[in-house]
């Protein structure tokens, strides 16, 4: 026969049920991440230089001795943004290993980039200013810029190996330099370009299809079509 368990067990173990039903709760959001997705959300909204610490205090509604507890001033919190911004856009520019690289690889990887992007939008339309009032962001936006350029010129080489594109190294390194060109200052083009139509939104899918037909007239008749058929279904023409 089973012993029964004794009623101080059952307790025992409902309770502990119970804690585990109350450890399954997500956790508050740290004051410090509320800091960053709050000046991040603002900094690309209205601009960097139109964001005070006051105003995200405000915002937050809490003090701004409580912000400076968690950050010494607004340059501390756009680094600790530009540190996530890096690590994601590294991991948007990885290339696939163990096989060659395609058209929708390079598609995939654009389309990540230009996410990343816009998620941080306020690094690229305040490059310019950010760059000069920061020599250690300037020599991390360099490197980024730097493995863009590997990146895009080993999907480039790798696709010239597999007989789907034909360029010599000397167009694949201005391929790989105008599609960083391009994707750097894609933004800026699109704040000061004439609005035509009722969209005024800004079209990442149209500057990923600007990426992508740099490459058209180095591919192969198939992988020129293949890449018109990626176009027609991203852009839904």
């Amino acid at each position: 026969m089973t012993p029964r368990k004794s009623t101080a067990t059952s307790s025992s173990a409902s309770a502990a049920s119970s804690e585990g039903a109350v450890s399954q709760e997500p956790a508050p959001v740290k004051t410090r991440d509320r800091i960053l997705a709050k000046s991040l959300e603002m900094f690309n909204a209205t601009g960097e230089p139109n964001v005070t610490t006051n105003h995200i205090a405000d915002e937050l509604e809490i003090s701004p001795g409580n912000l400076y507890y968690h950050f010494r001033n607004k340059d501390d919190i756009i680094e600790q943004l530009f540190a996530r911004f890096e690590d994601r856009i590294g991991d948007a520019l990885l290339v696939p290993e163990g096989r060659t690289p395609n058209l929708e690889d390079m598609w995939l990887q654009m389309h990540l980039v230009f996410e990343c992007i816009w998620d941080y939008r306020f690094v690229y339309r305040d490059l310019v200013d950010l760059l000069t009032r920061s020599r250690k962001l300037k020599m991390h936006f360099s490197r980024i810029l730097k493995r863009a350029h590997e990146s895009i010129s080993k999907v480039c080489t790798e696709m010239v190996k597999s007989g789907s594109m034909l360029a010599s190294q000397r167009e694949i390194e201005a391929i790989a330099q105008n599609t960083v060109v391009l994707t750097t200052f894609w933004l800026n083009f699109q704040q000061i370009k004439p609005i035509t139509g009722a969209k005024a939104d800004v079209d990442l899918g149209r500057g990923i299809y600007q990426v992508m037909v740099l490459m058209a007239p180095y591919l192969k008749s198939a992988e020129r079509a293949h890449l018109n058929r990626l176009a027609d279904q991203y852009l839904g023409n």
